[in-house]
């Protein structure tokens, strides 16, 4: 298999880029391989390697690198139309339209052009309703690339995670352990009055998947209420893609004030929104004092793209499908580990799957979630499968960068580059897809 193309892009893009590459996660060693084109399920680099691709753009990818047609017909029409006016169109009304009927939370939306985007005009707005400043995230969520969420530690000791962030900004975001609800119940009765907001996933989606444990969203709701906070839901990565149109919010029977959007409700184009109920949305301006702006909001492209995408899943079995063979996969990949790497942890749901290469595992497989972590108190591996981000990041995480992902890249398939962002599943993988996939996982675990 040759690569010479990508190592000379690669070696031109290292004088011209930041690091060679535009997001840190694609800068795979010994260099990354150059994508030419997209073929259903499949990449093909700039060598003429063709992998089979679980990455699916990191989520945004619902149907793979097929689009329908009505979505390539939308996508060309708004083109050829004009690329962007600076002024509304009925795209995005219609568009806002759709999401606000699907889900639960929903009555109110505001178009920006990404997932950090949207988280920032959230944490902005939380802290303006309720005039207070401290912000509460879990240990390993992932919010963007923003100041409020780029912060780690301890809820008494929270740091940067990065450099170029002061430390004030830090102290006014609180990091706690995912499903912990006593630790987050006593940062509330020390912080109160102070907290404007809680900021999660549904489930931990870019530290492996961790899914939630019974209760735990009902606490952080019931919390919130008692003490004048918002609960802001981050969807940018399970938004119309776990729980179906209703987003991970209807599977879960949660019930947030904002939820942010990202990734599929764009069809595979920038973008973002923050939605929830008219009485916070409305008070962004213009309605509203609460500034949030963009030359690109709204884009009517992306608006096409995002409305036929969830409008075509609206009208066939897309959910269905993706799901299905998600969860064939998943089942196979336990299978294997079973037998060979008992103690490594399947993780993910609908169409979301990861192998977190824990190190510890019960004597018996009895009972255990056959599927994919699902945090069954029942489960005989319960007291082993990760609940938070350190869980996660106690495993053994070099062997998925340095050897597990380099291994299943020379049989073509192509998975997230580190053992934290998930991998998905899209409409245009098969039966035969799944069984390949299951081979290269036999031999290479």
């Amino acid at each position: 298999m040759s690569h010479e193309q990508s190592r000379d892009l690669y070696d031109r893009g290292l004088s011209v880029l930041a690091g060679g590459v535009n997001s840190s996660v694609r800068a795979t060693k010994p260099y990354p391989f150059f994508v030419q084109r997209g073929d259903g399920a499949h990449v093909i680099d700039a060598d003429g390697n063709r992998y089979l691709d679980y990455v699916m753009g990191y989520g945004p990818l619902l149907y793979g690198h097929d689009l329908p047609e009505p979505v390539t017909a939308a996508v060309q029409q708004h083109v050829a139309e004009g690329p962007m006016y600076g002024a509304p169109t009925e795209i995005e009304v219609k568009h806002a339209e759709f999401v606000a009927r699907h889900v639960p939370s929903v009555e109110m939306l505001r178009f920006v052009n990404s997932g950090t985007e949207a988280t920032v005009s959230a944490v902005r707005l939380a802290r303006a309703v309720t005039g207070r400043d401290k912000i509460v995230v879990m240990q390993g969520g992932y919010h963007g690339a923003q100041e409020s969420t780029l912060v780690e530690g301890e809820p008494g000791h929270p740091e940067p995670s990065s450099p170029g962030i002061p430390e004030d900004f830090a102290k006014h975001t609180i990091p706690v352990p995912f499903n912990d609800t006593e630790t987050l119940r006593e940062v509330f009765e020390h912080h109160g009055d102070e907290i404007a907001a809680v900021l999660t996933e549904p489930i931990l989606g870019n530290v492996g998947i961790v899914m939630p444990e019974d209760g735990y969203h009902d606490a952080i709701r019931e919390l919130c209420d008692e003490y004048g906070a918002l609960f802001v839901l981050d969807e940018v990565i399970t938004g119309f893609r776990v729980g179906g149109l209703q987003c991970a919010q209807g599977r879960f029977d949660i019930e947030p004030d904002l939820t942010t959007f990202g990734k599929i409700i764009g069809g595979g184009f920038p973008v973002g929104a923050i939605g929830g109920t008219a009485e916070y949305v409305e008070q962004f301006t213009p309605g509203g004092e609460v500034f949030q702006s963009g030359t690109f909001s709204g884009h009517p492209v992306t608006m096409a793209a995002g409305y036929e995408n969830l409008k075509y899943a609206a009208e066939h079995d897309v959910y269905d499908h993706v799901n299905g063979l998600a969860e064939r996969l998943r089942s196979g990949i336990a299978d294997i580990c079973e037998d060979q790497a008992p103690e490594y942890t399947v993780v993910g749901t609908a169409s979301m799957f990861k192998t977190i290469f824990t190190r510890d595992a019960p004597d018996t497989f009895d009972d255990h979630c056959e599927s994919g972590c699902a945090q069954r108190e029942s489960c005989s591996r319960f007291d082993h499968c990760p609940k938070t981000g350190d869980d996660v990041r106690d495993a053994a995480t070099d062997r998925w960068e340095r050897v597990f992902w380099q291994e299943m890249k020379d049989r073509d398939i192509f998975l997230t580059a580190n053992q934290f962002e998930s991998q998905f599943v899209s409409y245009s993988h098969t039966e035969a897809d799944v069984d390949r996939t299951l081979e290269a996982y036999k031999e290479v675990l």
